[in-house]
């Protein structure tokens, strides 16, 4: 699986962070980290992440 996010969309509300904390984070400067091969395990948290994303910036590919 690989994590996507199209940061020119991304305005860093958090709510992939909330969703999906192993996989987001917002850093101390306030802007997005993401891993981008995370572990199959946590997949339906990144999938629940790209749901709530208010500007829908994140792809989730196979």
């Amino acid at each position: 699986m690989r994590v996507i996010v199209d940061m020119a969309k991304c305005q860093d509300h958090g709510q992939c962070a909330i969703a999906a904390p192993d996989v987001f984070r917002i850093n101390d400067q306030g802007s997005l980290e993401y891993e981008t091969s995370p572990a199959e395990e946590v997949r339906d948290d990144i999938e629940e992440a790209a749901d709530v994303c208010p500007v829908q910036a994140i792809l989730v590919e196979n």
